[in-house]
């Protein structure tokens, strides 16, 4: 018990930061094995989907952050800007490129229908579309981080 405790308070940032990751992507993971009707553990390292793991992460590192550091200090504005950075581009470049792939998916898929052979570099192209979150993901992903960020017990808690 004292070894499992000594490996979760070595870094405890960065332990709840992966613990928010976790968290977000088994949510991930059931949710769309749900919808899916089966399962998809193939869901529990993707990217894209309900809610964001990434901003799970980073909002899980800012609270954790805050509340070893103090949210005055430093590495709580470094972690706050990284959070910031990394949710604004989760729903602006990566949404788009996703919703670009689709299109160009589409497109692909059409020139193949009308005629394989003029295209034969294109037979086994499909480029990925789960790659960034509406903001509705991001928002989820957030209040998941946030609550993993302040229900952790911290070791200064812990006795």
């Amino acid at each position: 018990m004292e070894f499992i405790r000594n490996i979760l308070t070595w870094n405890e940032i960065l332990t709840i930061s992966i613990l928010g990751w976790l968290i977000a992507q088994l949510i991930k993971t059931t949710i769309s094995s749900i919808l899916a009707g089966k399962l998809q553990l193939e869901r529990m390292v993707g990217d894209g989907g309900m809610p964001s793991a990434h901003s799970a992460t980073v909002c899980a590192m800012v609270v954790a952050t805050g509340r070893i550091e103090g949210v005055h200090s430093s590495l709580f504005a470094i972690a706050c800007v990284i959070a910031i950075i990394t949710m604004h581009d989760a729903m602006g470049v990566r949404h788009e490129t996703g919703e670009q792939a689709k299109v160009l998916n589409n497109i692909i898929e059409m020139w193949l229908e009308e005629g394989e052979s003029h295209s034969p570099f294109l037979q086994n192209m499909h480029l990925k579309e789960m790659v960034g979150h509406t903001p509705l993901q991001v928002y989820a992903g957030l209040i998941v981080g946030a609550a993993v960020g302040f229900l952790y017990p911290l070791s200064s808690m812990m006795g």
